[in-house]
């Protein structure tokens, strides 16, 4: 709920018209090489990548229709716990690099509406887990 209407993700169905959130890292770049990757793919397939700076706000965002997508590494149980019920509840998809469940603990996260979660999903689990 925001301001007492129910809120709900964003019905965009193609990354092509989405507009995307992440993160950057500021002391783990063991994955970067893959981050820019992942970038440089969005950057040119998308509506946009947008950093706020806060994995909490970006979720909040996500579950509110403002993004299409979110998606970091390297971030611990505190940044996304609350953010992550958030989308679930407002209809979203939530779930680490190789779509399980290991999104509080695993240190990276994927959420996204249900309509772009598999092109997503299968995007970001190329860039950084079948390489």
């Amino acid at each position: 709920m925001m301001n007492n209407k129910e809120i709900h993700v964003s019905p965009t169905s193609a990354i092509t018209d989405s507009l995307i959130a992440t993160g950057f890292p500021y002391y783990d770049y063991s994955k970067i090489n893959n981050m820019l990757q992942s970038l440089d793919y969005l950057f040119k397939n998308s509506h946009g990548v947008r950093r706020l700076g806060s994995a909490a706000t970006d979720l909040a965002y996500v579950a509110n229709g403002r993004f299409d997508a979110f998606y970091e590494y390297s971030l611990n149980a505190w940044d996304v716990a609350a953010g992550a019920f958030l989308v679930q509840q407002a209809g979203g998809k939530v779930t680490d690099f190789s779509g399980k469940n290991n999104y509080l603990f695993g240190k990276e996260i994927i959420a996204c509406n249900s309509a772009i979660y598999n092109p997503f999903s299968d995007l970001i689990n190329t860039i950084f887990v079948k390489k």
